[in-house]
């Protein structure tokens, strides 16, 4: 079938919107759904550039599949953009991890496809990262090293950093401009995520998934050519958080 010029023009503009700014509005989105030609066509332009597009609520996205696409956002720019100066490697996987495991409490420990919450609270976001990191703990440094190659994670520098964060609530003040507290952590993580539109804040202290999250999840996240199992190794870790959370409170009722 022969594309019209005029087909392929509206696909490229479409191709520009999102490539400038990340997302279309709703008449792009429209216009993208009405005409398979140009769907396809958009779709191609994306491709090229190692991203997908998806459509969430009433905007249609355009996100990076691969390291390599040059609308990825890099890890010098995450630095720079989101995390205190100085940061290094550490404080990124930290922040990935923090993402993971606020993504996982929306979908039941990354086994379900649909979200079984509506939001999340920021405090149980903390305890839920507390779990992971006294999960850490129980491997000893050896493994946590085995690990690291295995999953192309620092296991052991994610949780070095975890531990050096200020374990204060977030009114603490700064030390000498260099110790955080987790709380505010997260914070930052969250600014990153929103930035991203990738939540949306439903309430003072709480979360809640946008389309375009539940989307990317759906397609991606699961999959373990994405993930890398990294998924299945936090789930265990949370597990065993919940294993001795009951061990510690039937501890406590026999006392």
């Amino acid at each position: 079938m022969q594309i019209e010029e005029a087909e392929v023009m509206k696909a490229f503009r479409i191709y520009a919107r999102l490539a400038r700014d990340g997302s279309a509005d709703k008449e792009s989105l429209q216009e993208y759904e009405a005409d398979d030609q140009v769907r396809g066509l958009v779709e191609q332009f994306a491709a090229e550039v190692e991203c997908v597009t998806l459509a969430a609520g009433e905007r249609l996205y355009m996100v990076p599949l691969a390291r390599l696409s040059p609308f990825h956002l890099s890890n010098d720019a995450l630095k720079r953009t989101y995390l205190r100066s100085g940061a290094v490697n550490a404080d990124l996987y930290l922040m990935y991890v923090a993402v993971i495991v606020l993504i996982g409490a929306f979908y039941d420990s990354y086994q379900t496809m649909e979200p079984t919450r509506n939001f999340l609270d920021m405090e149980e976001w903390l305890k839920l990262m507390q779990l992971r990191m006294d999960g850490l703990k129980e491997h000893p440094e050896e493994e946590l090293k085995s690990l690291s190659q295995e999953y192309s994670y620092q296991w052991s520098a994610v949780l070095e950093k975890w531990e050096s964060l200020d374990d204060v609530k977030e009114t603490a003040k700064r030390q000498s401009g260099q110790t955080i507290s987790r709380m505010s952590f997260l914070d930052t993580v969250k600014r990153f995520l929103m930035d991203q539109e990738l939540v949306v804040q439903v309430g003072l202290q709480e979360l809640a998934l946008s389309e375009k999250a539940k989307i990317i999840v759906q397609r991606y996240f699961m999959e373990l050519e994405y993930n890398r199992g990294i998924l299945d190794f936090l789930y265990s870790l949370d597990k065993a958080g919940k294993r001795r959370q009951k061990e510690v409170e039937a501890d406590a009722g026999d006392h």
